[in-house]
């Protein structure tokens, strides 16, 4: 969790509630950061890194969450703080869990051996059924890790954002003939995250290729072989929320 001591501090350092919101987002470059946080010990209160990883609603700092703000990366060593709704719910699947048989005519024993997230997207991947929930037999891995985004901008509210090279990070990306599919992994029990992680990776392909560019959020259940997927969309492309739920499943591997 962001520190909520640090914020405080920098947010009366910079006067950040003094902005408007309306107008425009408020920049804080990572340098900006450090200088305010300097005189802290522990580095939970001073590393950078660790202040603007606010994944989910609950990792803002207090300041952020009484003033509706959250933190969006714009450049490398610059992010915006943006007043509005940053993050999406990740909605219970109540729908009756699907039989998907797999693929393989064998076990994979090196599957069970970890807990990770790439792990057991892996499995799902080679059971097939990421390419049976896509409908897209032709899906293959091509995309995996880091890589920078083109310049793009988009609307949170009226607040415009500009984004030029950022690093994002996919958990897998599968292209097919008509599609690429990009994924996103997360443990067990995750109720929501915030927007950016399926918006700037959505953003950086739909730039790159005229393919259709669709977006899941993978999660492994407590149940052995048990996995649930949510396809998100986007109605516009240059709207940060008009991010939308288009379809789940919950799906039982076996062979």
């Amino acid at each position: 969790m962001a520190n909520s001591i640090s914020w405080e501090k920098i947010s009366r350092d910079y006067k950040i509630l003094e902005h408007d919101f309306i107008k425009s987002p408020f920049p804080l470059s990572s340098a900006q950061i450090k200088r305010s946080v300097q005189n802290f010990k522990e580095t939970n209160e001073k590393e950078v890194r660790i202040l603007c990883k606010q994944d989910t609603r609950e990792s803002r700092p207090v300041i952020f969450k009484e003033n509706n703000l959250f933190l969006l990366p714009v450049k490398n060593g610059l992010y915006n703080i943006v007043k509005g709704e940053g993050y999406i719910d990740i909605p219970e699947i109540k729908e009756k869990t699907i039989v998907h048989k797999s693929k393989l005519d064998f076990q994979l024993d090196s599957s069970i051996i970890g807990d990770s997230e790439m792990q057991h997207l892996d499995y799902a991947y080679a059971a097939s059924l990421i390419r049976t929930f896509a409908q897209d037999d032709s899906l293959v891995l091509t995309i995996r890790g880091r890589k920078y985004t083109p310049d793009f901008e988009f609307f949170v509210n009226n607040q415009l954002i500009k984004v030029s090279s950022v690093q994002t990070e996919v958990d897998a990306g599968y292209e097919g003939r008509s599609q690429i599919v990009l994924v996103e992994a997360k443990r067990f029990g995750v109720k929501n995250t915030i927007i950016r992680q399926l918006y700037y990776p959505f953003r950086q392909w739909q730039l790159r290729t005229k393919k259709r560019v669709i977006t899941l959020f993978f999660e492994k259940d407590n149940n052995e072989n048990c996995y649930s997927i949510w396809q998100f969309g986007f109605k516009s492309s240059k709207d940060y929320n008009s991010i939308k739920l288009e379809k789940t499943g919950k799906f039982l591997i076996k062979l």
